[in-house]
């Protein structure tokens, strides 16, 4: 038994199966917060995020049937959101070819917009620009591993890959942020 919804995701998912939509909503509720905050941290932007896992909600429904039971349902839906996510960045790559938009790369050239919280909300504003600047091999590992708390032998398998080499990209990620936000110390 969860403490949120009473029922274990396997009940609930079962329930959802058997046409129980409010079984769904209940999974949707549980996991909704921390979907979120991986989405918000991979691709960057709040409304964006929104949308995503939106997505994801919906494409989970949809493939709710091969769910395999005895999986975690926690790692299947960051399975579908990392793929929304991958779809989004190539979306992205191919408007910014054709219409020249700015990449968020170049964030950190425009203006910026007025901070009221002061520089704690300045430094998290550099945190999630340069963390969603990452490349896509040392973004996942590390969103995976160091903001969700997975461990790197499951990380790896989500991402196909093995444990030494998601230690490896975090490692690798972990530089890569240290550079990118050396100005701001």
């Amino acid at each position: 038994m969860n403490a949120q919804g009473g029922d274990d995701d396997d009940t609930l998912i079962a329930q959802a199966l058997g046409g129980d939509n409010a079984a769904f909503s209940t999974l949707m509720s549980r996991h909704k917060d921390p979907l979120y905050r991986f989405v918000r941290r991979y691709v960057g932007d709040a409304d964006e995020s929104f949308d995503l896992v939106q997505e994801t909600f919906v494409a989970s429904w949809s493939a709710l049937i091969s769910f395999e039971r005895g999986r975690s349902f926690p790692v299947w839906l960051r399975r579908i959101a990392l793929n929304k996510c991958r779809d989004w960045s190539r979306r992205r790559h191919v408007r910014r070819f054709f219409f020249g938009a700015r990449p968020i790369e170049a964030a950190d050239k425009m203006p910026a917009a007025p901070v009221e919280d002061g520089p704690h909300q300045a430094r998290l504003a550099a945190l999630d620009a340069a963390i969603a600047a990452l490349p896509q091999a040392l973004k996942e590992p590390l969103l995976l591993t160091a903001f969700d708390d997975m461990p790197q032998a499951e990380a790896g398998a989500l991402l196909g890959i093995t444990a030494k080499a998601v230690e490896t990209r975090v490692y690798r990620a972990k530089q890569a942020l240290r550079d990118a936000l050396k100005g701001l110390e």
